[in-house]
């Protein structure tokens, strides 16, 4: 016996897809308290509830313990030092953003070779040299502090940047002096995802602000965000609340200052469905803030010039239009379209001197267009392929533009624009080594359960035949509005020249094709979500792009509640699945760090009529006994500030009780990171390499 389960470790190891024999994985033992509750009637019975206290000694010795078994099975993968080594060498491979000019200076972040955090560069002219602003790497030989925001002053004299540790996420503010490096002694604290927006003469700013701990309820410390006011040289405890008193704990405020001073803005957001805009003339007597756009279930953002506001909306136009309005006139019957609702779906209107720059999404692709400031087309502004524009930059009074671009085989690419001429010019790119000749990208089109048609895209190697023997990523999302369009990642490329397919489609719930499309995928209506990525799988197999022994499936976040979700309702479909700092307990979501404001995409399990949707497809609660579910890895960060590692912990647990196969469930939670955000490039590497061993032995790839 103790022969054969060697013969099938050694087998499995090496690449089979062959699975190990039950008694071959003997999974820590994981103690059950089968908590019994009953909610809105019905009877649940959670096993595994205590997992819940990730501070408690039992929790973390039980996470050592499959740490451990985890690097056990994935750091005897044979060719993982090849996998690292190739991973090192395509980390090296940096970023680039697009520049920010403000009066002369050229503010941007570069990532190159082994650094660990982007820098931010400032460039003195046109022409002038590159200096070092703010380099986090400086403050940390573990890159575990990251530049999470930065904002320059109108005057690009001084730029308020936030700081943070370990992917927590959680910035303090400082203020720079841009001329000498220096910082002014302002430091304020609990400034995470910080709004900025200076004064025209950069003596202060208002900003957002979270309550300080202590200052509210126990588990309210990541709401109330607040729009202050701070005044250069005096005590951030003074700073006078400016806007949020008595509105929603959970509302998300955004601040913006016309160019001129006067004119304040306040965008109210709750969820990602509705916005609310307020305004104040801080010149009047008695200045106080008028509503703009309130009590409407659409989504409103405004850009303020001194002469007249933009606003764009998607309230009656799913797809989104612009208007002009004059401050003196703010009712909504006076507002004007200069932009109205098109074919295609209108992502951004930035106003660049005697310009707006207009970017749109047609079929999951960036398109861009100058217009004259009252909305009339002048010209279009072509692209480099099929992919996306990644950042707009210019300044309020100014002629010139910045616009990024990447695609699944190019590389960030930044472009500038003489906005009185038509030429773009190539300003700077991502140097990677890589030849896109030698790929290709398709979009095909999948319908869904319902027969909704749902676009994807597919990218690999030139000569790659539908066959059904290719080895397959599909990754997805589907939530937010947020948009998966072409862009570009370096990591994937070691895969797709072994002659991979990536597949990445564009579910409902997504941002891809208006709010309609959003609407779709949220709320009662979030299967189809699930039922769009599952299609999605089934038109691989069936056109013979690949079989269910070469699918594997990977999502993060929000998407990785949609693979949790595809892994319990067909595991019967998949390989394997990577399913990242996910969301799988939905019933008890809305109770941990900031997942409230989740629920006007998701809804309150507290309601009755919420709960039934919820529960109907809450992956941890639709782990069923004795279901020979495929290999399954869970990754998850102790120092996560949106999703609480809970939830991997927990559905790890569950599925090494449940499962009926012999194919591995592993939990791999970091130490010292976070969501994503801001993670240092050695966490990336250390991460990604047992990732990609995880998928390389369900493939049977050799590196």
């Amino acid at each position: 016996m103790r022969s054969a389960i060697a013969v099938l470790l050694v087998s499995w190891f090496f690449g089979s897809a062959a699975l190990v024999h039950a008694q071959a994985l003997k999974y820590p033992p994981t103690r059950q308290d089968n908590v019994e509750e009953t909610l809105h009637g019905v009877k649940i019975v959670d096993p595994y509830r205590w997992l819940e206290e990730g501070a408690s000694a039992e929790t973390k010795t039980w996470v050592d313990e499959q740490n451990r078994f985890t690097q056990s099975i994935l750091g005897k993968f044979p060719g993982r030092e090849s996998i690292r080594k190739k991973l090192h060498s395509l980390l090296e491979i940096g970023s680039l953003g697009v520049p920010a000019p403000v009066k002369g200076h050229y503010f941007y972040t570069r990532r190159e070779g082994n650094q660990n955090q982007p820098i931010l560069f400032v460039r003195d002219g046109s022409r002038g040299k590159d200096r070092v602003l703010i380099d986090p790497n400086e403050l940390a030989k573990d890159g575990a502090i990251a530049l999470d925001w930065w904002f320059p002053s109108k005057d690009g004299k001084r730029i308020a940047y936030g700081l943070s540790k370990n992917g927590s996420e959680q910035s303090t503010l400082r203020v720079r002096e841009v001329a000498t490096g220096k910082d002014l002694p302002d430091v304020i604290e609990r400034t995470r995802a910080a709004s900025v927006a200076w004064m025209p003469d950069a003596s202060g700013f208002w900003y957002t602000r979270y309550p300080a701990v202590g200052s509210v309820a126990k588990g309210q410390e990541n709401y109330f965000r607040h729009v202050f006011f701070h005044k250069l040289g005096t005590d951030p405890k003074d700073d006078p609340k400016a806007f949020g008193e008595g509105r929603s704990p959970e509302d998300w405020h955004s601040v913006s200052v016309s160019p001129n001073g006067r004119w304040l803005a306040v965008t109210a957001s709750q969820g990602w469905a509705k916005s609310e805009i307020f305004v104040r003339d801080n010149e009047a007597k008695d200045a106080k803030f008028e509503p703009l756009a309130v009590g409407i279930k659409a989504n409103f953002s405004i850009t303020l010039r001194n002469d007249r506001f933009y606003v764009t909306t998607n309230h009656d136009a799913p797809r989104y239009r612009v208007y002009r309005v004059e401050p003196a006139k703010l009712d909504r019957k006076d507002w004007a379209e200069i932009i109205p609702e098109g074919k295609d779906k209108l992502e951004a209107a930035a106003a660049i001197g005697d310009y707006l720059i207009v970017e749109k999404m047609r079929n999951a692709t960036s398109t861009l267009a100058v217009h004259d400031r009252d909305g009339k087309h002048l010209r279009d502004i072509g692209l480099p392929t099929l992919g996306t524009v990644a950042g707009l930059g210019g300044e309020w009074d100014g002629s010139e533009l910045f616009y990024g671009f990447q695609s699944f085989t190019v590389a960030q690419s930044v472009y500038r624009v003489d906005l009185k001429s038509e030429a773009p010019e190539l300003w700077d790119r991502v140097k990677t080594g890589l030849d896109p000749e030698q790929y290709v990208v398709e979009q095909v089109k999948v319908t869904s359960k319902d027969g909704t048609p749902v676009t994807m895209f597919l990218t690999h190697k030139k000569g790659v035949k539908r066959d059904g023997t290719n080895p397959t990523l599909l990754y997805g999302y589907g939530g937010f509005n947020i948009s998966l369009t072409p862009t570009f990642s370096a990591i994937r490329f070691m895969f797709l020249e072994k002659g991979g397919v990536l597949a990445i489609p564009n579910l409902r719930g997504g941002g891809e094709y208006g709010e309609e499309w959003h609407r779709a995928g949220m709320l009662d209506k979030k299967q189809n979500t699930f039922d769009d990525f599952i299609a999605s799988a089934e038109w691989l197999i069936a056109n013979k792009v690949t079989t269910k022994e070469k699918l594997c499936i990977q999502g993060g976040s929000n998407g990785g509640l949609l693979v949790g979700a595809a892994l319990t309702q067909r595991p019967d479909l998949f390989e394997a699945v990577v399913c990242q700092v996910p969301l799988l307990d939905m019933t008890r979501f809305h109770r941990f760090l900031i997942a409230r404001l989740w629920i006007p995409e998701y809804g309150d399990p507290e309601k009755a009529e919420d709960y039934k949707w919820i529960a109907a497809y809450s992956p941890y609660q639709k782990v069923r006994e004795g279901t020979a579910y495929p290999a399954v890895l869970l990754t998850t960060a102790a120092s996560d500030t949106r999703v609480d590692p809970l939830h991997a912990r927990k559905m790890a647990a569950r599925l090494q009780h449940a499962t009926g196969s012999t194919a591995p469930i592993l939990l791999r939670q970091e130490t010292t990171a976070g969501h994503g955000a801001g993670k240092p490039r050695g966490l990336i590497l250390d991460e990604q390499t047992d990732i990609w061993c995880f998928l390389f032995q369900q493939w049977g790839l050799e590196p």
